[in-house]
């Protein structure tokens, strides 16, 4: 493809992509009514919201692991911060009842000094022992929210959490206004990062991230860099946290927050793109997607109906005939075949390490050294 057609996409498709997501639920009435299987009859745009949920999660994570090489296995956990606290403020088993934005923002400001905590111990560790901290991290919020039954109600999760509105305003059973306002949040997100990627702190990060030693010879306070990205990279995925309990009505059982869940987080970063703020979206839209629509429709078309005598059909005990178990084997080889084949990600940032360009893709990392 010449060079000046690949600029061109790379400038337009963002707002080509945002124009059909805007115009998604307008045109989703007509694409269920000529749909002639019934079993795909779910609007198009009802499972969008939770992709644009990881998508803010993938930004959080973008900002510790693609900004400043800080990799990061406890996605999950911060996610469960802020679905836990979001749902203790807004449980009406709870004297707070705080309402949708007051949980909101607690959320996000618990899971950014959750994320800050997490850092001042781990300011000297990088690589293989940072992602080992991490995921030992995730493992105890895991279990801490499963055992504080007085808080958490253990297993059973707390329901109902606050459902999103606006002040004063009930979104009701309208998909639609739900929608449009975790849209404006995504967006919201995107703005936040790309500013913070072009501005004096997103340089930083980048320094750290490419020669940590280098960076503190120039003066740079790099404890202080990497206890900020880990803080807002926390905040953002605890928000994500938050916006996912609070569509879903539940804050969920602990189980649900566990290391596939943070390894989910993980590949939507990695495919889309280390450090690619639109990769992190591309990513979010092939992970989530695949796992949201793609194969709980292919689930639903393939499980047994009645037989043509109109005697109802059987059902397969078969682990394979499921789609849905399938996710983690077709993420895995996923993975497997971008670190092959395009290690630097669908959407590379323009910035990205020597390890991770096109160009010298047979390198490593430098944060895998």
């Amino acid at each position: 493809m010449p060079a000046h057609l690949r600029e061109h996409i790379a400038r337009w498709w963002p707002l080509l992509l945002l124009g059909v997501v805007l115009s998604l639920p307008a045109i989703d009435p007509l694409l269920t009514v000529l749909e002639s299987n019934h079993r795909f009859g779910d609007n198009l745009a009802l499972p969008l919201p939770i992709i644009m949920v990881y998508a803010i999660i993938g930004l959080g994570l973008t900002i510790i692991a693609g900004f400043t090489g800080l990799l990061n296995l406890g996605g999950a956990a911060f996610m469960a911060i802020g679905a836990y606290t979001f749902s203790i403020l807004t449980c009406p088993i709870y004297p707070f009842q705080v309402g949708f934005w007051p949980g909101l923002a607690a959320a996000t400001l618990a899971a950014g000094i959750a994320g800050m905590l997490l850092s001042l111990p781990t300011m000297r560790l990088r690589g293989d022992y940072l992602a080992i901290v991490t995921l030992g991290f995730g493992e105890i919020v895991q279990d801490c929210l499963r055992n504080l039954d007085a808080i958490t109600k253990g297993t059973q999760s707390l329901n109902p959490v606050a459902a999103p509105g606006l002040p004063f305003v009930a979104f009701g059973d309208d998909y639609r206004p739900t929608y449009y306002l975790y849209l404006v949040l995504l967006i919201a997100a995107v703005w936040l990062c790309h500013n913070l990627r072009h501005s004096r702190l997103g340089r930083a990060w980048v320094a750290v991230r490419e020669d940590e030693l280098a960076a503190r010879s120039m003066g740079l306070t790099t404890p202080r860099v990497k206890l900020i990205a880990f803080a807002v990279g926390s905040a953002l995925c605890g928000l994500g946290g938050a916006l996912y309990a609070s569509k879903s009505g539940t804050s969920l059982d602990p189980a649900f927050y566990d290391f596939q869940q943070s390894v989910i987080i993980l590949c939507i970063v990695i495919i889309g793109g280390m450090g690619s703020i639109t990769g992190a979206l591309l990513g979010a839209l092939i992970i989530a997607g695949l796992n949201g629509i793609v194969l709980t429709n292919l689930t639903e078309a393939l499980k047994p109906g009645d037989m043509p005598d109109g005697s109802p059909g059987t059902s397969s005990n078969s682990v394979l005939a499921s789609p849905g178990n399938w996710k983690f084997l077709l993420y895995g080889l996923t993975l497997i075949l971008m670190m092959r084949l395009r290690p630097e990600g669908l959407i590379p940032a323009q910035d990205a390490p020597a390890g991770l360009r096109h160009d010298d893709a047979t390198k490593a990392p430098q944060g895998a050294r």
